[in-house]
């Protein structure tokens, strides 16, 4: 929404429920104090005990982000190429804001995790492990 990205969740109907009791409790959207959120699930692996492959994927890129971009990212201490980097476009040839990055090796793609949460401008970057056939999906999927 607006400059940032919403992230969506499943809960148990308990969870919305006491989420939906306490907003009533306090006094709903006119009330200054608001209840704390429910707590965001825990992601089931932490990405260092995940498997790596040489792909890494990037989100939360900016949308006018290039290659060239990416490649200050990652500096010099990665041997990267502009043909090693996909940005993905939708179908009608706007950025996704998600990269796949092919790394020599799944070892130097699991040194190049220290970049995570690192920002290109004003936006912080997620790595995540990637596959070879995920990348080749959403290559196939974009238009550039």
């Amino acid at each position: 929404m607006g400059r940032r990205y919403v992230e969506v969740f499943s809960c148990k109907k308990q969870d919305y429920y006491q989420a939906i009791a306490a907003e009533v409790k306090e006094g709903g959207y006119e009330s200054d104090y608001r209840a704390s959120p429910p707590p965001r699930p825990k992601r089931t692996q932490n990405k260092d005990q995940m498997e790596y492959t040489e792909i890494l994927k990037m989100r939360g890129l900016p949308y006018r982000c290039k290659k060239s971009d990416i490649l200050k990212f990652f500096g010099k201490e990665f041997n990267l190429t502009d043909d090693k980097i996909n940005i993905t476009y939708r179908s009608d040839g706007k950025a996704t804001g998600d990269a796949y990055v092919e790394f020599a090796s799944a070892e130097e793609a699991k040194e190049a995790m220290c970049k995570d949460n690192m920002e290109i401008g004003s936006r912080y970057i997620e790595l995540f492990p990637s596959y070879p056939d995920e990348a080749r999906q959403a290559g196939s999927r974009s238009q550039r």
